[in-house]
Order: C-alpha cells, then sequence, then structure tokens
C-alpha cells in the first residue's frame, strides 16, 4: 500500500504540473508554482520527485542530460518530516541541491515559486520560505538550465542574476569553475566531521574536518614552480590549474570527463566519465588509489593494515575503535595521559601543529602536556614534531628508522613490571590481523600435508616378508 502511495503522488503531480505548464521544459516563467505532496501517512524511505525542466539531449550521444526536481524525501531520523529542496541530476547522479548546506523541512507539503518580482523560493504548506535565491527586483524573468547543467536566473537581456555555479556543493561539473578560498564540501550521515576539496594560492587540496580541528590527506602543487592559483575548472582534458594570468599552471589529465565529485563516505576525489555499455557514470580517477591512505580507513584508535584490514590501538579504556561505526567522532579532552610509541606506524593526516627542532623526549612532554593532543609524529632528520588532536588515518608502514608515532594512553597503564609486555602486545596489534591470517594459513598447509602424508601411507601395500634362515642346515654343516 505504502509502494503504491509513493507511486500514486509522484505520477500525479507530475502530470498535474505537465498540463499547467509543459512537461519538462528549459525555463520558468514569473509567477509559477509546483506543489508535492507526502503520503497520507508518514513514509520511512518515501522519495518525491517531479522534474520541472529538462536540457535538450542531442540525438548524437546516448549520454544522460540534466535536469532540474522539484523533490521531497522522508527525514533520516523518520521524524514525521520530509526535506525538501531543488536539485539537479545527471542521468541519476544528483549533481546540485539547494539543501546541501542549509535543510529545509516540510511535514505535508513541499512547494516551489518563481515569485512575480523574481524571487525563486521554497516553501511549506503554511507559506514559510526555507530557501530563497534573493533576486527579488532585480529584474528576473526566468528560471533556466544551461547545457552544462547550470541552473540559472535571467533578466530580459538573458544576464544572469543567480546561478547554481556560485554555489558548489560535493560536485563540480564539466565547464564550472572554481576560485581561490571556495571549496566542495561533503557531509557523512549522523557524522560530526565533514571532508573538503579546496583551492589554495599554491595547490589543491583534500582535509578532514572536525570541530575546529583541519587535517590534510590529499594535495596537488603546480608543475610550474614559482606560480600561484587562481582558479580551477574541469575541462575537456581534465583538472586545470590556471594563475593569475589565466595561463594552465598544472593538469589532472582524463579525458571525456563529465563531473568531479568529493564522496561522502570516504572522502575521495573522483574524476567521472559515463559508461554507454554499463548505462552508468563511473570514477575514471581518484585523488587516493590505497585504501589506507584515506582518513577514515579504519575508525578512530584503528590501524590499516598492509591486509587493508584495521587494527584496533586498545590502549584506551573507552577506545573509539570498539564503538559502533555509525558514532559521532568526537574530540576528547586527554589530560594527565602518558605516551606510548608505535612502531611501525604512521598517519596519513598533514597540517598537524608542528614544532621544528625538538628533540623526541620533547616532542612526547609538549603532547603529553596538551589536553587537545592526541597523538604525535616525530622525524629524527629535521627535528620536527607534529602533534594531532585525533588518532586517525594511522596506517601500517614498513619500520623507518628515525621516524616515530605516539599516542597518549591513561596515566594507570604500566609498561614494566607485571605489564612489561604491554608495549610490545600494542605494538603487536599493528600487524596482529596480517599475523593470525598467516598463522592460519601456515597451520591449514601443515594439516593438510600431514593428513596427505598419512593417507597415503596408509594406501601403501605392506612390504615383501624377509626369507628366514634355515637353522637346522646350519647345525648339521658344523656337526659334520
Amino acid at each position: 500500500m505504502i509502494v503504491m502511495m509513493k507511486f500514486y503522488t509522484f505520477t500525479l503531480l507530475i502530470c498535474l504540473f505537465s498540463k499547467l505548464q509543459g512537461h519538462c521544459k528549459s525555463d520558468i516563467s514569473l509567477g509559477n508554482s509546483l506543489t508535492l505532496t507526502s503520503p497520507l501517512e508518514y513514509a520511512p524511505g518515501f522519495m518525491g520527485k517531479a522534474y520541472i525542466m529538462e536540457t535538450e539531449s542531442s540525438s548524437s550521444t546516448t549520454e544522460p542530460g540534466f535536469k532540474a526536481a522539484l523533490t521531497m524525501e522522508s527525514s533520516d531520523q523518520d521524524d514525521g518530516r520530509y526535506l525538501c529542496s531543488l536539485q539537479v541530476f545527471l542521468g541519476d547522479v544528483r549533481v546540485w541541491s539547494s539543501g546541501h548546506y542549509s535543510k529545509m523541512y516540510v511535514s505535508s507539503k513541499c512547494i516551489i515559486e518563481l515569485t512575480k518580482d523574481g524571487d525563486l523560493r521554497l516553501k511549506s504548506n503554511n507559506k514559510r520560505v526555507g530557501w530563497r535565491s534573493g533576486t527579488s527586483g532585480q529584474g528576473v524573468e526566468r528560471l533556466e538550465i544551461q547545457s552544462t547543467g547550470n541552473l540559472v536566473l535571467l533578466d530580459a537581456k538573458n544576464l544572469i542574476k543567480w546561478q547554481s555555479f556560485n554555489f558548489p556543493t560535493d560536485v563540480m561539473l564539466s565547464g564550472q569553475r572554481l576560485d581561490v578560498a571556495t571549496q566542495l564540501t561533503s557531509f557523512p550521515n549522523d557524522s560530526t566531521l565533514f571532508y573538503s576539496f579546496e583551492v589554495l594560492r599554491d595547490k589543491i587540496a583534500l582535509f578532514l574536518n572536525l570541530n575546529k580541528l583541519k587535517y590534510s590527506y590529499w594535495e596537488y602543487t603546480p608543475r610550474e614552480k614559482n606560480k600561484t592559483v587562481n582558479f580551477v575548472r574541469l575541462g575537456s582534458k581534465g583538472l586545470d590549474l590556471f594563475d593569475d594570468n589565466s595561463h594552465i599552471i598544472g593538469r589532472i589529465e582524463q579525458p571525456l570527463i563529465r563531473f568531479l565529485a568529493l564522496g561522502n563516505r570516504t572522502g575521495n576525489l573522483g574524476l567521472y566519465s559515463y559508461k554507454p555499455e554499463k548505462g552508468k557514470f563511473e570514477a575514471t580517477f581518484q585523488a587516493v588509489s590505497n585504501t589506507c591512505d584515506l582518513p577514515v580507513a579504519c575508525k578512530p584508535y584503528g590501524i590499516c593494515t598492509f591486509s587493508k584490514s584495521c587494527s584496533c590501538i586498545k590502549v584506551m579504556g573507552n577506545s573509539d575503535c570498539s564503538s559502533n561505526v555509525d558514532e559521532p567522532v568526537s574530540v576528547k579532552r586527554l589530560c594527565d595521559h602518558d605516551m606510548v610509541e608505535l612502531e611501525g606506524v604512521t598517519t596519513v593526516l598533514g597540517n598537524g601543529t608542528q614544532v621544528r627542532n625538538v628533540r623526541k623526549e620533547r616532542c612526547e612532554e609538549l603532547c603529553k602536556k596538551d589536553c587537545e593532543c592526541g597523538a604525535a609524529s616525530y622525524s629524527v632528520s629535521d627535528e620536527s614534531c607534529v602533534m594531532y588532536g585525533v588518532v586517525m588515518g594511522v596506517k601500517q608502514i614498513e619500520r623507518v628508522s628515525g621516524l616515530s608515532y605516539m599516542v597518549k594512553i591513561p596515566k594507570g597503564v604500566r609498561l614494566g613490571d607485571e605489564k612489561s609486555n604491554m608495549r610490545k602486545w600494542v605494538v603487536g596489534l599493528v600487524g596482529g590481523i596480517d599475523g593470525f591470517v598467516i598463522l592460519l594459513l601456515l597451520s591449514g598447509f601443515a594439516f593438510y600435508f600431514i593428513r596427505k602424508r598419512r593417507k597415503s601411507s596408509s594406501q601403501q601395500p605392506p612390504p615383501p616378508p624377509l626369507p628366514q634362515r634355515n637353522t637346522d642346515s646350519c647345525q648339521e654343516s658344523r656337526i659334520s
């Protein structure tokens, strides 16, 4: 019954809009509105979508075109409300949403309206405005979706008064430009952290953001030295970096790219092309190719091992590593703690608080006294200490002399006497899962060969009896 209700609501609204406005026109004029209505009873997982306009698809290509839609979907909290938003789709892929940063919730109706004074609005059934373009009195004549996927409000001279390209979300479309100090952002569900792809003066980079903490985990610098980045643009040959004179100073080359997306689960950056034989978009380039180089390959206090599995650093009494994976990441105040070194590990996070020209002992002391510090890395070669507020992005590496990674542990934990093996136990956890898997494999092979040998031995025929000596003839010879 719920499934039928969903389909009925969706179809009715499309047909109603088709009669009033013309199904999927490329523009909407002043004074037009559309209402999307929820089921009579709250339906978890409900998704209503009414396409209001689309780009004209070329007959020479099988790739999908862009569509703008009014959408209504049940809240993640299943609290009886629905999320109302204006969205742009490329095929089935959502590439822009009005609710990316500020979500609008309604109880039963979602209304989109282009007012007579040129303001594009989303409203609820009680006329409360939850989102607007802010273009009242600017001479707006119509809403249009361009061939690039850019949703625009135009005046009588076809001048753009508002455009979705100026409000990037987690996707960058082909032909779109991002200036310095602008970014793409991606928000994992039910999490306090988020990812960002940012354009800086000296590079482009990916960042993990958690409260006031911000750590990089991937970056790309221009191939030409002493050049500063002014903006980036996704073009026909890939992602191009431009200087202040609009000259290309760097490129991540990947042809036939339709969009760039920042994943909300992993934080990886991908360039996507359409695969007609599969009928879908696929990533032909990913910024981070190794799973263990992602900041959330494992949960906090977890270590990504050579086998791409996660080992838990169980030195914390209530370590996040053993908690539910969907729980929000928290930043703890770690006061009056000791430090312990983990051999053969490092972190993929950069941009920590750095102190130079210090010894390793001083690095330990600095982190130990800082209640906001959860871990620290130290390099002997340049005598640098980098401190981090979270224990994340930790991965196993081949042991390198002169590199150290240390985490805080409760002060009551002793590393000597009856717990003299604590340090080795903690370090052993780094490769614990790998060692356990290898041990199981070796045990299996040994059992197999022993069993096979026993089986082959039981199937062999018994050896022929040895000839018996004739003792009587011997005695007769000696008597004679």
